[in-house]
């Protein structure tokens, strides 16, 4: 089982052409609770981040809330992120997921968050929040 935390608003998974700028609002004046991650590849730059965040000249997909799992995890750790996609999946709620050092987060569509929690409750996760 494992405790999982509901992070407060919502969220948007956004794509940026590659060797765009990050806007300085990305890193600035995080709140306890928000989460920024973001990844660069040859072909672009993506940016998970609080809505209200997200980059203007990004392309946008909105109203995702992110779920964080209680850690921190242990990086040898096996099996911690398909014990929670497994039941969503089986649920056909659609997720995006990301590692930190310290724990592992899920995206869900947040018109689809109260079959997300309940597949992951069913599973026997405990969803916080």
């Amino acid at each position: 089982m494992l405790d999982i935390a509901l992070l407060p608003g919502e969220y948007a998974v956004c794509r940026l052409a590659a060797g765009t700028a990050l806007p300085y609002a990305l890193s600035s004046g995080l709140g306890r609770t928000d989460v920024v991650t973001v990844s660069w590849t040859a072909d672009g730059i993506s940016v998970i981040c609080p809505t209200d965040r997200a980059p203007a000249q990004a392309v946008v997909e909105t109203a995702w809330r992110c779920l964080r799992v209680a850690g921190p995890l242990e990086a040898a750790g096996t099996g911690t992120l398909a014990a929670l996609v497994d039941p969503l999946a089986g649920a056909r709620v659609s997720v995006v997921t990301f590692s930190t050092f310290d724990t592992d987060y899920l995206l869900v569509p947040a018109v689809r968050l109260a079959e997300g929690t309940a597949a992951l409750e069913r599973a026997g996760h405990r969803v916080l929040g």
